[in-house]
């Protein structure tokens, strides 16, 4: 069996009515009432850290890392301040995964695969002169488009944004349109809603409906999962993420397919920049797992990681509360035949059958708000379209070349030790023949000042 899966190649939910539970129209009425007179700048979580355009990726990395901050604003390249617009983009470790996952492949690929992608060609010839500016790199994962609201946006305005896929708004500053008093994530924006419940009985009683009695495209679709085998490397998690347009994928037992964990983009970012090697991409995902995920704690009981799982008749209230609980963009749908833990009998059959994300649920709140056009799946078929390694190769995709064939990676040996920055790194992979050199691009070096992210030169020649 592959070490890696893709359970699913499209999202494909039809959004069309069912036999859904609905709010009556008093209801969503008074509620919408409500969020209206929520002001974003109320709910922002984080400050805007900005850096020049042109500044490397090595310098990015290191600010997202040193400032301990979800996302960096790249301020505009002179033709762009000129026209006023006074960032670039937004660089966050979607982006990092994204840049790393081109740098450890980027030689497996024929010359002609990045015909027509010209930031693909302006990245690696950057990167022949020995040095990526991080404006390049900006949104490569086409996760994190720049959303700016003014300083009177709502609770309705970040809905109108975040249903459509987008993660984060930047909040205009009352005073100069040309500054900013900060950012809102739409884990934020989930929060209010779960306090707003607690003081609303109405919604409470709403968000105390089954999920799978709501309006929510995947909680039944199997399609819409992406799963790695915990023997998987983390490079073939970061190909995964980077391929199926998502930030974070379900991390299931190796043969019997039932749910141990879940990574992210931030995960595996924070773990691999400030590492002194790049071997560090040949860890198994379930020693990842365990050292970045035990110290978390439990959220059901005794279970040795989060849970990142819940059932189709969980309730809503419940699942927001997962989502929040465990910093996880979306938690895995199990069978109601499985436990929801992490923590699975070998004997049962793969449980996995669906997602519930945060965009999920901030697009059924949208909809209750009369938000038009709302399909947050739209930015997902995007990305997915426009990978950059789903770009670069059509006839030898790491995906294909997984699905038709049953690749191996053996387990191998591994020391862990802790490096100066605290962040764990690979040290050795012994007596591992048939795990494959394909980051012999990448180099992941420490200067004595500063962690380092850099391409070779000579492999991308």
């Amino acid at each position: 069996m592959s070490h890696t899966k893709r359970l699913s190649q499209s999202l494909t939910a039809s959004w069309s009515f069912g036999q859904f539970v609905y709010p009556t129209t008093e209801e969503s009425q008074s509620w919408l009432e409500s969020w209206k007179v929520v002001f974003a700048r109320d709910l922002i979580d984080s400050r805007v850290v900005a850096i020049d355009a042109d500044a490397s990726v090595e310098d990015a990395c290191e600010l997202l890392l040193t400032e301990d901050i979800p996302c960096l604003a790249v301020r505009a390249r002179p033709l762009e301040a000129r026209a006023g617009n006074p960032y670039h983009g937004l660089f966050d470790y979607a982006d990092v995964n994204a840049f790393l996952t081109l740098a450890a492949t980027r030689h497996t690929f024929l010359p002609d695969d990045s015909r027509g992608n010209q930031r693909l060609n302006d990245i690696v010839t950057a990167a022949k002169a020995g040095r990526v500016p991080v404006h390049l790199v900006s949104n490569l994962s086409d996760k994190n488009p720049i959303e700016i609201l003014p300083h009177n946006a709502t609770a309705i305005s970040l809905l109108e944004v975040f249903a459509r896929g987008a993660h984060r708004a930047i909040i205009q500053s009352s005073v100069n349109a040309e500054e900013f008093v900060g950012m809102v994530s739409d884990r934020r924006l989930l929060s209010w809603f779960d306090g707003y419940s607690r003081e609303t009985p109405s919604f409470k009683g709403f968000l105390s409906t089954p999920i799978h009695s709501l309006w929510l495209p995947s909680v039944s679709l199997n399609a819409a999962v992406i799963a790695a085998e915990s023997s998987a490397s983390i490079l073939d998690a970061m190909k995964l993420m980077s391929e199926g347009g998502v930030s974070s994928i379900a991390v299931v037992e190796e043969n019997h397919g039932t749910l141990l964990s879940a990574v992210s983009v931030t995960d595996i970012g924070k773990f691999v920049a400030p590492s002194q090697s790049n071997q560090i991409l040949t860890t198994p995902l379930h020693y990842f797992i365990a050292r970045i995920k035990e110290s978390d704690g439990s959220t059901d009981g005794a279970d040795k990681y989060p849970v990142y799982s819940v059932l189709p008749s969980s309730l809503l209230s419940y699942t927001i509360e997962k989502l929040l609980a465990t910093n996880a963009h979306r938690v895995f749908v199990t069978k109601e035949s499985g436990a929801a833990s992490p923590t699975m009998s070998p004997t049962l059959k793969p449980n996995l059958t669906g997602i519930v994300s945060i965009v999920d649920i901030l697009s059924l709140f949208a909809r209750i708000a009369n938000v038009q056009n709302v399909d947050p799946a739209q930015m997902q078929r995007h990305r997915r379209a426009s990978s950059a390694s789903s770009q670069l190769s059509d006839r030898d995709s790491f995906l294909r070349s997984r699905s038709n064939s049953r690749t191996s990676v053996q387990r191998s040996p591994i020391a862990i030790s802790s490096s100066p920055s605290g962040f764990s790194v690979l040290d050795s992979v012994r007596g591992s023949p048939s795990v494959p050199t394909v980051i012999e691009p990448l180099s992941l070096n420490r200067t004595a000042s500063r962690k380092s992210i850099s391409l070779k030169k000579d492999s991308l020649s």
